[in-house]
Order: C-alpha cells, then structure tokens, then sequence
C-alpha cells in the first residue's frame, strides 16, 4: 500500500480586485478624478459605491494591510470601465497616496458593490432631483447616464453645490458633453437640468442648495412651483453630513419620506457616508 499524495492546498480568493489605472485627471489642488479597467465579472447598479484602495506600506519588510474607503461608482451600470471623483486630502490615509497614482499603476477596489443611491430604492414619479455637494456629484454621473432613469421620470435635475467655482468639476459635462452621450444625449438635452451653486465666490446662483431651496430661489430659477410634492417628486441626497441631515429634513416636511433597497419611497441618501 503506498502512501497517497497529499492534497494541494486550496487557493484562497483574493478579496480585492487588482485594477490598472487608465486615467487620471486633476481638476483642482484638492478634486480628481480616475478611470480603471472594468473586471469581466463586475456587476453594480447606477448609483451603488464600492470600497475602492491601495495596497498597505511596508514597514521592516512586512506588508501593511490595505487602506481602503467607500467611493461611489461614477460610472453607469453599462460602462466597460469604472470611474471615481475623489477629494484630496494631504494627511490622509489613503488620499494622500491615492493623488499620486499614474496610468499604469494597480489600485485595490471590492468586490461587492452595494448602496441605496439606487433607482430601485424610488417608487415612481415625474421629476428626479439629484442633490449633492462636493465628491457627492459621483454617484449623479452614474445616475445620469443610465437609460433607465429617463424611462423612469419626465425630468432630472442634477444639483451640485461647491464652495469655488472651480469647484464645478464636471461643469462642462453636464451642460454640453452629456448631450453628445450615444446612448442617452437626446434624452439628456429634452428631460436633464443642472443646477450649480457657489458658496464663497461671487456665482449667478450663490449660497447653499438649503439655503436656496428654504427661499424659494431654487424653484424660482427653474421656473417651478414652489416646494415639493410627494406625489411627483423623487430626490437623492449624497454629499456632506450636514448637508444631507438638513435636506433630508427638508424634503420631510413637504411629506416626502425616506425609502431604502427593503422598501421604496420618495427620497433616499447614503448612509454608508454619514455613518
């Protein structure tokens, strides 16, 4: 009888996606954005995020493990690669080595995509406003590119307040590139509104989108009826922590109420964001 030959150890699944940088674009000192290559595999709905990375730092020849954060997808469910809006921030864990990256270089991103800034976490309606401040935009690209969304309201609004005008990344496209989408330009030019204000720089529409929406200014330059209707009116909220408590407040008192992936309603934010 002769000894059988041990068995080879299983191969452990890596939890992370090895991904080439395609891209990288700088919009300001503090705001860029970058493109990786799309694994076949991969599969999110508009408006979902992912856990987005790099690799550890050594430290006396040991591996460090991954520092990584949640990023919303900027990209449509049907892209065939996958980008991300980031901020910059000089002492940070992970965006302190992240605004170095070049085409070419491997970021770590999840496998799991997941996230209520989904059209399926809305119940029906006529109008779509799509509310954000800062890095917050990203997940209104997604949104705004899918097919679904115009089959689904007779109007989007894309509303993005930033604090300078340079700020306004993605300026361009939203008011001219969009329209030139082959799979969405003609519905873009009929049924999409952005709307950009600016909150320490003189701007055509300046102050927060609170602030606006409270004075009724928001609706007055839009040429609507003042207030929201539950009846018609769907929202995302997806920026910082302030701004989504007092919106999300907001969009309460004109009777909207707050859905989720389990149950749909009327508005719905991040709450992986606001912890």
């Amino acid at each position: 009888m002769t000894d059988a030959a041990p068995s080879p150890a299983p191969v452990k699944a890596r939890p992370f996606n090895e991904l080439e940088v395609l891209w990288v674009r700088h919009w300001t000192d503090s705001l860029f954005s970058f493109g990786v290559k799309r694994p076949e595999d991969f599969r999110f709905r508009s408006g979902e995020f992912v856990m987005i990375g790099l690799p550890g730092e050594a430290k006396d020849g040991v591996p460090g493990k991954p520092v990584l954060r949640a990023y919303s997808i900027a990209s449509p469910c049907w892209a065939e690669e996958l980008e991300f809006f980031s901020i910059k921030v000089a002492d940070g864990p992970l965006t302190s080595r992240l605004q170095k990256i070049q085409p070419g270089d491997t970021v770590l991103m999840g496998k799991k995509p997941t996230g209520t800034l989904v059209l399926d976490a809305l119940t029906g309606g006529e109008r779509l406003f799509l509310i954000g401040t800062g890095t917050g935009l990203a997940p209104w690209l997604s949104v705004a590119r899918d097919p679904e969304t115009y089959s689904r309201f007779g109007h989007v609004y894309v509303i993005h307040t930033v604090r300078s005008v340079a700020d306004l990344a993605y300026r361009d496209f939203f008011t001219r590139e969009i329209h030139d989408d082959p799979l969405i330009g003609d519905e873009a030019k009929a049924q999409l509104t952005y709307y950009p204000t600016v909150t320490r720089e003189d701007f055509q529409t300046p102050g927060r989108i609170t602030d606006r929406i409270k004075s009724g200014d928001f609706f007055r330059d839009l040429g609507l009826p003042e207030g929201f209707n539950p009846a018609r009116d769907r929202a995302m909220l997806c920026g910082s922590m302030a701004m989504i408590k007092e919106a999300g407040e907001l969009l309460e008192t004109y009777g909207l109420k707050e859905g989720s992936n389990a149950e749909p309603a009327d508005y719905v934010l991040e709450r992986a964001f606001v912890g």
